[in-house]
């Protein structure tokens, strides 16, 4: 009796032991808690969207990345300055929840002990301040009024500190042949495609040279 009391104890304790290992290293929310040691102001952070653009965005670019954000900590808290409607700050945690999957890769300057100086990050957040608020660009043009993602970090970083991360492409350069593609463009521009319209894409800010990735799930 007392063997098999034994072995039911044991069964219990493995179960609840492999349950608590899964949590911890598999579960999002804990792995995004060990991140936060790894995570800096002014890093970058990449998902793909579940938004109902976000297919189009892919087929387009040709990247699974079709939304980003810039990280800033505030306190003990982290946050991602994102263009959604309208441009706002959202808790790392929850924009990652967003995501699907819950997936994620955050990107860092490789020279950014050099670059992100807290004066630099302070004039980063002067300039997001003047984007806060604001609508957001469904027709990805270039000018301030209203903006998207990409265009939001872009802008940051090349107002802040002069740099530019990611090249610049008109409208004309990505593969605007695909039905889903189609659809959506239709549905915003009408006939009046801008195909000589500057854009800035997640994934040409993903490929930057200037890069490197800190963390990656």
């Amino acid at each position: 009796m007392k063997k098999i009391i034994f072995i039911l104890v044991l069964l219990e304790l493995t179960i609840f032991g492999g349950l608590y290992a899964k949590r911890k290293f598999y579960d999002p929310k804990h792995r995004l808690e060990n991140a936060r040691t790894e995570i800096k102001n002014g890093d970058l952070i990449f998902q793909t969207s579940l938004s109902g653009q976000s297919k189009a965005i892919q087929l387009a670019t040709k990247s699974k990345y079709s939304h980003c954000g810039l990280i800033y900590k505030d306190g003990n808290d982290f946050y991602v300055f994102e263009a959604v409607q309208p441009v706002k700050r959202t808790p790392i945690d929850k924009w990652i929840a967003r995501g699907q999957d819950e997936k994620y890769v955050i990107k860092r300057l490789k020279n950014a002990d050099q670059v992100l100086t807290p004066a630099a990050l302070t004039k980063m957040k002067q300039v997001g301040d003047q984007f806060n608020g604001k609508n957001y660009d469904l027709t990805f043009e270039w000018s301030d009024d209203k903006i998207y993602c990409s265009e939001l970090i872009w802008k940051i970083y090349q107002r802040a500190t002069g740099i530019e991360i990611g090249r610049l492409e008109k409208l004309s350069d990505f593969d605007l042949t695909n039905e889903a593609v189609k659809k959506k463009m239709k549905k915003r521009y009408g006939d009046k495609i801008l195909m000589d319209e500057l854009v800035i894409s997640p994934v040409a800010i993903f490929d930057s040279e200037l890069l490197k990735t800190v963390k990656s799930n």
